[in-house]
């Protein structure tokens, strides 16, 4: 029966395809073919090969939805090599096919000679002939050789692929165009794989000078979706493309600007008639690119504040007063003054606030976060710290119960190790209101975690935590509550605006007076008793030290020295009942990483040994001496994060970055920076630089990995430029009502349906 339907279904086809019906769509023709049978391999052959012969334009130009168009659909592609585009390069539509931009450019118009090649690690050009070609038998393979002539010598072409199918198409004593990277085989040059084209048919192709070059994978090449295949199927793709890539920037910018037309943009985007139109054709796509972005975050920013309800904190009251002048231990600085004003008058608008604050490691963002909290009291609200580790938790608890000791405000902590009992007297403080701050971990996010009245949520180190985790705060009320995040990771200013550029945005930028700056030195593996001897003289004057190790267990891989090793030394050099060591590391349970932490914190210990768990979470006043053991294994983030556990303290403080004799360059600018500045902000621009905004960012949030040309280390300028328009067109005109806006709506409104928004929780 099933056999019956599909002959009926294929008839059917046969009828409609003579038939005098016409189309308006592909998709319309797509669900005729195929909905009675999706898995009709017959249905789907049918359309693949209608729509790839003559009608391919006929079909498609039509169609508003164009370049949503499935890839398979390209002729030339087809449903294997569409599968595999999608997979190895995210190529699916046609539209993604015109964003795959090429990553650089090669001049064609110049030509080399075979007697000009030289040892270099870059492609040359040359015409020539092939005077013969041959299959050699090797060991464990077979390859197709060739020799390629001009007027000046020799060299040898391989092929290890596709031997056979290159025998057929190879014509000896014809001119031929060579495109290929020499390399030296027994003192001889010869090129692997190079592109061969025919010299008549490269002077007819109408070739532009600088060609593109494509990414591609080993896969896609194999396949036969290389370089040239790319840019021969961006070619066929363009005519019935550019009516569908209508103008989407204002007139007025456009002339501003001098922005070039967005089609001239994409077309000499992929074939530059020159390096001008090259560049000029990049700045209008990285524009339009930045700028639509923005225009997205602006909206959603502006659209969240009108929209969005929040509990209003109409006043500073006794409570935030009573703490401020009786219980606060040091003065403010200015800028957390001035980032308390604007806390205060987000929390007083009657929107949500949506803040995010970024302070460098010791600029006093916890009192900030505290104070936050006591103005939450005073309108009868009650406040929630989420922290990513217990030890971070648990240090957040204890520091604001003893600031709060003697007040009438009641903290509770909670996280997976909180016992039943305790769970349930916490969960009768906050139903009943008793409870004005909660502290805790992931735990605050169970479902049964309710409170009474909750108006304040706060997420330290808030990159640690996934999008829908932070979004879970927000249903604990029937208004969501006000969303303050924090870190302690600075982040580049370009990244900043690009990435949280729907949060408002508060930098504590300035240290608390009195704290010394810290001593950072790079020391060779050869200086090792140099450590040692300063390790000695602090310990001995009743101070404390990290000794920080990037392994657990040795790796036979990697020449480092491990933490258990590094232990045993550390024993050696410090031997007991004199000395006391603490180790801690991720494997070890909480209980026993709460246990060494609490020795070292009440000085029972003198050296912890231990790897980057205590990278966050650890204040230890007494503590002047970090060493990192392998530094070049770390990023740069990591490694200031780690030098910011000591310097808390009066006493002078040392950063020593134990790295192996040999460095590579980047671990070398990775040193000399943490040498040279103890600035945040310029540690993480030199972060970005050496790992991308990627490593960076982590997955907080995929849409700034999808920008197809921005370079967000190199194109801050731009960016700002970008933000700029869009900040002043949205605030002149937040619906885009306006006649010269109306260009704008269709890609905005598309960006916003798509966009997954937890703008509410950063």
């Amino acid at each position: 029966m099933f056999h019956l339907f599909r002959y009926a279904d294929f008839w059917g086809i046969i009828a409609f395809r003579f038939s005098k019906v016409r189309i308006q769509t592909k998709n319309e023709l797509v669900a005729r073919v195929t909905n009675s049978n999706r898995k009709s391999f017959v249905c789907n052959f049918f359309v693949m090969q209608h729509i790839k012969k003559k009608r391919f334009s006929y079909f498609y130009r039509m169609t508003t939805d164009f370049l949503n168009t499935p890839i398979a659909y390209l002729k030339g592609v087809g449903p294997q090599k569409a599968d595999l585009l999608g997979k190895e390069l995210g190529i699916f539509r046609f539209d993604d096919l015109l964003h795959h931009f090429p990553f650089r450019y090669v001049d064609r118009t110049r030509f080399h000679k075979i007697s000009e090649l030289l040892e270099a690690d870059v492609e040359v050009q040359l015409v020539g002939k092939i005077v013969s070609f041959h299959e050699v038998e090797g060991k464990g393979r077979k390859r197709l050789s060739a020799i390629f002539a001009d007027e000046t010598g020799a060299v040898e072409l391989v092929w290890f692929q596709s031997i056979r199918v290159m025998k057929q198409v190879l014509q000896a004593n014809v001119p031929y165009v060579l495109f290929g990277k020499p390399t030296v085989f027994n003192g001889k040059f010869n090129f692997p794989h190079p592109e061969l084209e025919l010299l008549q048919d490269f002077k007819e192709s109408g070739a532009t000078a600088f060609q593109p070059v494509y990414n591609s994978t080993e896969k896609l090449n194999n396949r036969g979706l290389g370089n040239r295949a790319f840019a021969k199927l961006t070619r066929q793709l363009f005519p019935h493309a550019l009516e569908h890539l209508p103008e989407n920037l204002p007139a007025g910018l456009m002339e501003t600007l001098k922005l070039m037309g967005r089609k001239e943009a994409f077309l000499n985007a992929h074939f530059p008639k020159d390096a001008a139109t090259l560049e000029r054709a990049k700045f209008r796509i990285k524009f339009e690119e930045s700028f639509y972005m923005q225009l997205v975050m602006q909206g959603a920013k502006v659209y969240h504040k009108k929209a969005v309800r929040g509990y209003p904190f109409k006043k500073v009251g006794p409570v935030f007063n009573a703490f401020y002048q009786n219980n606060l231990p040091f003065d403010l600085t200015e800028a957390q003054k001035r980032v308390l004003r604007e806390i205060r008058k987000d929390l007083g608008s009657g929107a949500q606030m949506n803040r995010l604050i970024q302070g460098d490691v010791g600029s006093g963002k916890t009192i900030v976060a505290l104070l936050t909290m006591l103005m939450a009291v005073d309108n009868g609200f009650q406040s929630c710290l989420m922290a990513p580790t217990e030890i971070l938790a648990q240090q957040h608890y204890e520091g604001i119960a003893a600031l709060l000791e003697g007040t009438e405000i009641k903290v509770g902590l909670l996280t997976g190790s909180t016992k039943v009992a305790q769970r349930r007297a916490l969960e009768a403080a906050r139903l009943s209101g008793e409870l004005h701050i909660l502290i805790g971990t992931h735990a605050l996010l169970e479902p049964n975690v309710t409170f009474q009245n909750l108006g304040l949520a706060i997420i330290d180190e808030q990159h640690r935590f996934g999008v829908k985790q932070r979004a879970a705060l927000l249903e604990k009320n029937t208004l969501p509550p006000h969303v303050m995040v924090m870190t302690a990771t600075p982040i580049p200013r370009t990244l900043a605006m690009t990435v949280y550029g729907d949060l408002d945005v508060s930098v504590i930028d300035e240290l608390p007076p009195g704290r010394k700056p810290i001593k950072t030195l790079h020391l060779f593996e050869s200086n090792r008793l140099k450590m040692f001897g300063l390790l000695k003289r602090e310990v001995d004057a009743g101070r404390q030290a990290y000794i920080v190790y990037p392994l657990i267990n040795e790796s036979e891989k990697m020449d480092f020295r491990d933490l258990m090793e590094g232990y045993t030394n550390i024993s050696r050099a410090f031997p007991p009942p004199r000395y006391q060591l603490s180790i801690v590391h991720g494997q070890m349970k909480p209980d026993e990483k709460d246990f060494e932490m609490k020795r070292f914190v009440q000085k029972q210990t003198q050296i912890m040994v231990a790897t980057t768990v205590i990278e966050v979470g650890v204040n230890v006043p007494n503590a002047s001496v970090m060493v990192i053991e392998s530094a070049e294994r770390f990023g740069l983030s990591q490694l200031h994060q780690l030098r910011g556990r000591v310097g808390r303290g009066a006493d002078a403080s040392y950063c020593i970055l134990m790295t192996g004799n040999k460095l590579s360059s980047e671990g070398k600018t990775r040193m000399e920076t943490m040498v040279r500045t103890q600035d945040g902000f310029e540690i993480a621009d030199v972060d970005m630089r050496l790992r991308g905004p990627g490593d960076i960012l982590g997955t907080r949030q995929s849409g700034v990995m999808e920008f197809k040309m921005i370079d967000l280390v190199r194109d801050g300028q731009l960016i700002g430029l970008a933000r700029e328009w869009a900040i002043h067109i949205i605030d002149k005109d937040p619906k885009l009502e306006a006649p010269e806006h109306l260009v704008l709506r269709p890609l905005f409104a598309k960006m916003l349906r798509e966009r997954a928004v937890f703008g509410r929780v950063g």
